[in-house]
């Protein structure tokens, strides 16, 4: 299964890091292969407590901290909503529509030439991970009618 061996690689990162492997951390990073990026803290606590009913919403934040402090996970906020984690093995740039709110993935490569013009002219080192773009999408850009549910 590639979801088990993403876990195990992400598992052993953590362990290669200094940390032990918890129950908690291991059920957040679990959920999170799982179940994608762009999920909320509360999107995982709901995954996490079907099988850990033990954990909660507050052991899910500190765990998040915690697997973010090291370089695990990485939030990041689109638009004006909550935060949203993924695994920072999982590196890309967001475009949100600020119209009918759809999420583009970009590649992470997309805002280098922006990073480089940044650190030279200013000493600025951007994190682009950290943010999300909004503008407008194809569609909304075109005026056509944006789809329903993005």
């Amino acid at each position: 299964m590639e979801s088990e061996a993403r876990l195990e690689e992400t598992l052993g990162l953590v362990r290669g890091r200094g940390f032990r492997i918890t129950t908690a951390r291991r059920a957040v990073l679990q959920a999170l292969v799982l179940g994608g990026s762009h999920m909320t803290a509360e999107d995982l606590a709901a995954m996490v407590q079907k099988s850990h009913p033990d954990i909660h919403l507050s052991t899910i934040y500190r765990t998040l901290e915690s697997m973010e402090e090291i370089d695990i996970v990485d939030h990041v906020h689109l638009g004006h909503g909550r935060a949203v984690y993924h695994l920072t093995t999982d590196t890309h740039q967001h475009l949100v529509c600020e119209v009918c709110g759809s999420v583009l993935e970009t590649p992470s490569r997309t805002f280098e030439q922006l990073a480089i013009d940044l650190r030279s002219a200013y000493g600025f080192e951007l994190r682009t991970h950290h943010f999300a773009v909004l503008g407008r999408c194809k569609i909304c850009s075109t005026g056509a009618t944006p789809p329903a549910n993005p």
